[in-house]
């Protein structure tokens, strides 16, 4: 393992430890899936818990005994509230509906925050040069907003303000 790969699973460790004391809020982490159909059946697709993460921007971070020590990209977030009625609005209005309803199957509380589509992110000598969010360039560890995002910055200063707004909120932001 190099030293910037290295360097990067001290930083996501002493983040995840920081969260943890502070107790700060976290998400679910989920797996949509379509279930085959049953004896020609079809069935409603579903949201399948894969633990809890605390979301720091681009990155989620392990945060139950299912996830701890792992990191994954940010994919799609859904909010767990009534699907409603198909109202044929738009492409993407129906998206969100289908899914608030798959993670309503999945048997999430009510207003709960799921993560699902989060890509995993190995945590080994992969994230040299990578493409990904998460990155080493030159044993230093570095996030983007989205792989394909050509701006990056340091992974420690990233880390350093995504946890202060967790730990500690601006006013307003969790009422």
């Amino acid at each position: 393992m190099t030293d910037g790969v290295a360097r990067a699973r001290s930083l996501l460790d002493d983040a995840a430890r920081a969260l943890d004391a502070a107790d700060a809020r976290d998400e679910a982490l989920g797996e949509y899936v379509e279930p085959k159909a049953l004896l020609g059946i079809k069935r409603d697709p579903t949201i399948r818990s894969l633990g809890r993460v605390w979301r720091v921007g681009a990155l989620l971070l392990g945060s139950s005994p299912e996830t701890a020590g792992r990191v994954w990209a940010t994919g799609r977030i859904t909010r767990v509230t009534e699907p409603g009625r198909s109202q044929f609005v738009s492409v993407s209005a129906e998206v969100r509906r289908a899914y608030r309803a798959a993670a309503q199957k999945g048997h999430f509380e009510p207003g709960d925050t799921v993560n699902h589509s989060a890509t995993p992110i190995p945590l080994d000598d992969t994230l040299v040069d990578s493409d990904g969010v998460l990155f080493v360039a030159g044993d230093v560890p570095m996030v983007r907003w989205t792989p394909t995002a050509g701006a990056a910055v340091p992974l420690d200063g990233y880390l350093a303000d995504r946890v202060a707004l967790l730990v500690d909120p601006p006013k307003g932001a969790t009422d």
